[in-house]
């Protein structure tokens, strides 16, 4: 099941809930963001940052450009090769 209205959340479910007097199940029906966006969304975080990466760019740099922490960085990058087979990456460095 989609969401009714796909679209990022501006407020919790709960917060939502109880401003409109309705479950926090029914806000998260009406304004999750379908999966197959979600991941690409992620997919296309992740592949950018090791686009960066590849260009020679450290950690803080990527951060900075991605608008992001550093840490976020890591994961991205770490992500990218957890997820992706080892024949089709270019050895996204640490």
């Amino acid at each position: 099941m989609t969401a009714e209205t796909p679209g990022r959340r501006k407020r919790t479910a709960r917060e939502a809930a109880a401003l409109l007097g309705v479950s926090e199940r029914t806000i998260r029906n009406i304004v999750a963001e379908p999966r197959d966006d979600y991941e690409a969304r992620a997919r296309e975080r992740r592949n950018r940052a090791a686009e960066l990466r590849k260009q020679g760019l450290l950690y803080r740099e990527i951060a900075e450009t991605m608008g992001c922490s550093i840490g976020t960085v890591g994961r991205l990058l770490y992500d990218v090769r957890k997820y992706t087979a080892p024949d089709q990456r270019d050895d996204v460095a640490s």
